[in-house]
């Protein structure tokens, strides 16, 4: 039994959410998501709640009863509040900058690495070695959190690389000499 999918989402004040079949579009002070639900739940927005209920116990309905409702959660969130991903480059002469909406990395490699952020997402280089991406579509922000981040991955041995802030990097002892 799903326990997430059976717990209504709440709709805060200043979010509109409208249902047209299986699409629902969630707009608020940050923005507007339209995404697509699957038709094996039923979906029901009662004064400032939204339930999602499934028609039986099958397994492919249970599967996909609590990841409808943690997307439907997840756009509110994101048009209410927004979602953000900090990261930080460790390493010396490893650093970040923006040229206007770009973001460049150099860590290391023969040529600096650029990365133009998509609309709804935004980059900001608050120091050199730290960089957060913001938005308001969860997927989005993680995603490129997540492309910055597999430009140089930290390393195990004297770890390196480009983490995020709250990941900790299991070290490894190196080689060891007679």
């Amino acid at each position: 039994m799903s326990r997430i999918g059976k717990k209504p989402v709440e709709i805060p004040s200043g979010v509109t959410v409208e249902l047209d079949g299986h699409t629902m579009t969630v707009k608020g002070p940050k923005g507007e998501l339209t995404r697509e639900l699957s038709p094996m739940v039923q979906i029901e927005i009662e004064d400032n709640s939204i339930n999602i209920t499934r028609p039986n116990d099958q397994k492919e309905y249970r599967s996909i009863h609590g990841t409808t409702r943690s997307v439907v959660a997840n756009m509110i969130e994101g048009v209410s509040t927004g979602f953000k991903k900090q990261l930080e480059l460790v390493g010396v002469g490893y650093r970040a900058q923006k040229q206007g909406t770009k973001l460049v990395l150099n860590v290391g490699l023969s040529h600096p690495v650029e990365f133009e952020p998509e609309t709804g997402v935004s980059v900001e280089v608050p120091s050199n070695t730290s960089i957060i991406v913001e938005g308001y579509n969860k997927e989005r922000v993680g995603e490129l959190a997540a492309k910055i981040r597999a430009v140089r991955p930290p390393e195990p041995y004297k770890g390196k690389g480009i983490k995020y802030v709250d990941e900790y990097v299991r070290r490894k002892e190196g080689k060891t000499g007679k």
